[in-house]
């Protein structure tokens, strides 16, 4: 929580006083500030992992960096285009090595959103007012998953590296009664209706996990409460469902819209939040563990800080 408050909120306020208050020498130093504090602002805005304050916070700060630059133009030292002597110039190779760094992470970040044009179509699971992405897209920065990708320690679950984590927001942003409330119940996503993306077939069906307190997690049952479904050269994973609310069992034959179960917060999941992804049929040994496959939900590549609004 604090390391969450130090890089979302106490970071970008410092960013802003320095780049208006701070006296910048050169016409060159004011433009590297102005490209290290929008880079900053980028990077949280495209990766930042918004669940404890509002979403929109780095559009905020993108929008008072403009009055910040303005400011910090007018406070230029002299009218010099380029720095004088040895101690301004140290000050332009510390803001271009910053610079350098933070300008190919928004690139990457940006780039990582798109999912294939062979990405597995599903319809969005959900249907109850406005939901936040909170894992999603082809690169680690925007996707916890991507680290069962490669790694032979988590091969049994390497199906799940191009899933997509969502959680519900109201109209201001919050997914909870509080910043990170024990009771599951104060997360406005418990207990939503999940209904079948796809058409085909329940391969695996589990239910009567417990819904545990945030943030405890049960890493013996990865997937918690789930359902999986083999929906033509795909298998589809609704996991972290509630406890006694799964509707389907092994066997049953599924539509586009078949109520499968209500989220919850079962597995290895640090608050309730819907994981969905899709992969090449698994083992019996291994049913997770298939080729892992981007989707695109209701035609849309899901990333992170992505939202998506269903219902009425």
């Amino acid at each position: 929580m604090l390391t969450v408050l130090l890089v979302q909120l106490a970071l970008p306020l410092v960013v802003l006083v320095w780049l208006a208050l701070w006296r910048q020498p050169s016409t060159t130093a004011w433009t590297l500030a102005v490209v290290i504090a929008g880079s900053l602002f980028a990077i949280l805005h495209l990766a930042g992992l918004w669940l404890v304050l509002p979403w929109y916070l780095p559009a905020i700060y993108a929008l008072l960096a403009i009055p910040a630059a303005a400011v910090a133009w007018r406070r230029r030292h002299g009218a010099v285009r380029w720095p004088i002597g040895a101690k301004q110039w140290a000050g332009i190779a510390v803001r271009a090595t910053a610079a350098a760094c933070m300008v190919p992470v928004t690139v990457y970040a940006m780039l990582g959103r798109r999912s294939p044009n062979d990405a597995v179509q599903l319809a969005f699971p959900l249907r109850q007012g406005t939901y936040l992405v909170a894992n999603g897209g082809g690169v680690g920065l925007l996707n916890a998953h991507l680290m069962t990708l490669t790694a032979e320690r988590f091969r049994a679950y390497r199906g799940q590296s191009y899933g997509v984590d969502v959680v519900r927001v109201d109209r201001v942003g919050r997914r909870a009664h509080g910043l990170q409330p024990r009771a599951v119940s104060a997360y406005r996503i418990f207990g939503d209706s999940v209904f079948a993306p796809c058409a085909g077939r329940v391969v695996q069906s589990t239910d009567g996990l417990a819904d545990q307190p945030v943030p405890n997690v049960d890493r013996t049952h990865m997937a918690g409460n789930h359902v999986l479904l083999s929906c033509g050269p795909a298998w589809v994973l609704l996991g972290h469902l509630q406890q006694s609310s799964v509707r389907v069992v092994t066997g049953d034959t599924v539509r586009v819209g078949t109520l499968l179960g209500r989220v919850g917060n079962t597995g290895n999941t640090g608050e309730p939040h819907l994981h969905i992804h899709a992969q090449r049929p698994g083992t019996d040994a291994m049913p997770l563990g298939g080729t892992p496959l981007p989707t695109r939900l209701d035609g849309q590549d899901l990333a992170r800080n992505d939202r998506i609004t269903t219902g009425p």
